[in-house]
């Protein structure tokens, strides 16, 4: 969560701007790739791009600009790219590789047990963080971020956090016992040696397959070769037509008998050709030294044929004592647990198989040998109280940051590496947009893909009359998606050519990027630029607003600012009572401030409207649960009460006083007589690429 996020610097009116889709045409979506995996981008058309705002709003400007709706600074990440999660076909896939509409396993508590349930991805997408290792009894181990959180038996806990202070909240100590189904095994390679394996098991469990002589009239012989295969799950008959087509086998592919009532059609492959039946005996041969590819496709191909998984129970059934053998011998090679049952069978006993150790081995079977049978691999309902020991047993900081990823689904939570981890949880939004309350404001950022040459024509438009534009009054304007569409670069040119004043409120060092072009827009007018830096405590800032630049690099920004003659300000926002207001805490953030020449400095409490103030206890209450009731106290209305914040800015008052004291006041900022904004260049609008570059 962010200062953004609160939209501490407006009234109740939004910024004064309409509902979107009064004001603005949805032009088109889509969806983010690359560095931008994870956001949706909708293009709308704005039918206007400088709105006033309503004269009851508590601001010091009447024009803003808002190239973009919603924000992309403040996700919490979870884990590396490279974490397993359980998807619903029983498979798993790396948490990088996941994309929106992916069906997954989530969970969903009973009131008993938490059980385990199908649920979709929602959002997907990434940053760079600062690495944990977390150890598990098993052997397992997870990198995340200090802000992940995983269940316990005790509930949900982040990786890291504290007793007390500031960064107190729920978070993982040794001995934790974490809820999963223990570590995920590694997938089979499907090389020649497992494709053999595969058919061999197959074959042997459920086809037809043999040379036969009888005397037929007419005939010299009557010799018959048949292979024959007949199967109701395709994904089997498929996978072995394929492995056959491999070895250079063809078979053709048949209704062998078409669905009756109840009963489902069956679709069968065939060969009737010698030298392809002798050569499938030839590869189902039992070999003398098999290898651990072959016995992990012979596992899968006898499931496939001869396997079952129905009410928590693994079994594999066969009346030849010598494939029965054979499962057993494999079975053994990957250290399962198993049984033997016999049952009666019509011509001869029914040998059974019974895997041991429940959801815990059947998934490591299932991962393991990767049966092609994704309906066997059904865990939907399913209860987590496996015994897996999944006890931590170290969590250590890497001293590195590397790629972290986060998704949303409906459940809230998923299976990473067999451990249920939660997902980001909720932020506001912008929910007058008509998305959802949750991530969209983080995830669906709305561009206004016209908002340069909009601009230049009400710039050129007689009624207007070149007052001040506010830039950054709702969502950062160099937030992560500036990166891609330059709508702020273009709309600082356009108002710089038009000699147009301006400001820009901002959390991101991306200004710099532009500093040429403020430059040369404040050679013709007035330019000013002001950073949001609520903190520079690093547990607060991570906790807060872990999406953003850290509070340092945007202290260096403001430096570089003022040192070329762009004006930059400091507004310390927002202050949050109790967790960044000590006073040793703001005078920190001062001192740096007006080191860095910042040309004023001043301080904004937390502000809380309705529907923001909902997700702000949610956060509270997860976060630093003391001081719910000291806020509920304070935050009867949006505003605090007004001692409070006249307390706070005459604190900050004081803390800029004696700093200029000992490091002196800033430079004066360079005069500039601003031009008639009547000046705009009747030029073509910026080309298209610069406004809507494919995704």
């Amino acid at each position: 969560m962010s200062a953004r996020e609160f939209r501490w610097k407006l009234a109740d009116d939004n910024g004064g701007q309409g509902a979107l889709f009064a004001e603005e045409e949805l032009v088109d979506r889509h969806v983010g790739r690359g560095e931008y995996r994870g956001l949706e981008f909708l293009h709308v058309n704005a039918k206007r791009i400088i709105n006033e705002v309503p004269k009851a709003s508590r601001v010091p400007f009447r024009y803003t600009i808002n190239a973009y709706r919603g924000c992309s600074h403040a996700c919490s990440y979870c884990q590396t790219g490279d974490t397993p999660v359980l998807m619903a076909d029983g498979r798993t896939r790396e948490l990088a590789q996941l994309r929106v509409g992916d069906l997954i396993y989530g969970t969903r508590f009973d009131g008993r047990f938490h059980r385990y349930v199908r649920t979709r991805v929602l959002a997907h997408w990434s940053t760079v963080r600062e690495a944990y290792r977390l150890r598990l009894e098993d052997g397992t181990e997870l990198m995340s971020s200090s802000d992940h959180r995983f269940l316990t038996t005790r509930g949900w806990k982040h990786v890291t956090g504290s007793e007390q202070g500031r960064t107190r909240r729920p978070h993982l100590t040794l001995n934790n016992q974490l809820l999963g189904t223990g570590a995920f095994a590694v997938g089979p390679d499907h090389d020649a040696d497992y494709r053999t394996g595969y058919l061999c098991g197959m074959i042997r469990g459920d086809a037809n397959l043999g040379s036969y002589a009888y005397q037929r009239v007419g005939r010299t012989h009557g010799d018959v070769h048949r292979f024959r295969l007949a199967l109701i799950d395709l994904e089997p008959l498929w996978r072995t037509r394929e492995y056959l087509s491999d070895f250079a086998i063809q078979t053709s592919e048949f209704v062998f008998q078409k669905a009756s009532g109840q009963h489902r059609e069956i679709q069968a492959i065939r060969t009737q050709s010698l030298s392809n039946v002798t050569a499938i005996q030839e590869l189902i041969r039992w070999p003398t030294a098999p290898t651990d590819h072959w016995a992990k496709g012979f596992l899968a191909g006898i499931f496939d044929a001869e396997g079952s998984c129905s009410c928590g129970i693994l079994r594999i059934c066969n009346t030849d004592e010598a494939v029965i053998g054979r499962i057993k011998d494999c079975l053994r090679k990957f250290g399962f647990r198993f049984t033997l049952e016999t049952r009666p069978g019509t011509n001869r006993p029914v040998l059974v198989v019974r895997l041991l150790g429940g959801l815990q081995e059947q998934l490591r079977f299932f991962h393991m040998t990767d049966p092609a049978i994704t309906r066997k691999r059904d865990i939907e309902g399913r209860a987590i109280k496996n015994k897996a020991k999944l006890r931590v047993a170290g969590i250590e900081p890497l001293g590195i940051s590397l790629p972290m990823y986060d998704i949303t689904t409906g459940t809230g939570d998923f299976i990473a590496n067999g451990v249920v981890s939660h997902n980001c949880f909720a932020r506001p939004t912008h929910d007058y947009l008509g998305l959802n309350i949750g991530d969209d404001f983080d995830s669906k950022i709305v561009v206004k893909v016209n908002a340069v040459e909009r601009l230049r024509a009400e710039l050129r438009s007689p009624r207007w009359g070149g007052d001040d534009i506010a830039m950054g009054t709702n969502t950062d304007p160099y937030q992560r998606c500036e990166g891609k569409y330059h709508l702020t670069q273009g709309i600082i040119k356009v108002l710089g050519e038009a000699g147009n004043p301006f400001s820009i409120l901002t959390k991101s060092p991306l200004i710099l990027r532009d500093l040429d072009l403020l430059e040369a827009a404040a050679e013709r007018t007035s330019v000013q630029a002001n950073f949001s830096i609520g903190t520079l405590d690093e547990g607060v800032w991570k906790s807060s607003e872990p999406g953003t630049a850290h509070p340092r690099r945007r202290v260096e920004a403001v430096a570089k600012l003022n040192e070329a003659g762009i004006p930059c300000g400091v507004l310390v926002a927002p202050v949050l009572p109790g967790i960044s207001d000590a006073p040793e805490q703001l005078e920190a953030v001062v001192n740096a401030c007006v080191q860095a020449g910042a040309t004023h400095i001043s301080a904004i409490g937390l502000h809380l409207r309705a529907g923001v103030r909902q997700h702000f206890f949610d956060w509270l209450t997860a976060n630093r649960p003391e001081l719910v009731g000291e806020y509920e106290r304070r935050f009867q209305k949006a505003y605090q009460p007004a001692k409070d914040q006249d307390a706070l800015a005459a604190l900050v008052r004081t803390f800029v006083s004696q700093a200029r004291g000992r490091w002196g006041s800033p430079r004066a900022a360079r005069s500039v007589t601003p031009r008639q904004p009547a000046a705009v260049p009747a030029a073509p609008p910026e080309p298209a690429a610069q406004l809507g570059l494919s995704l």
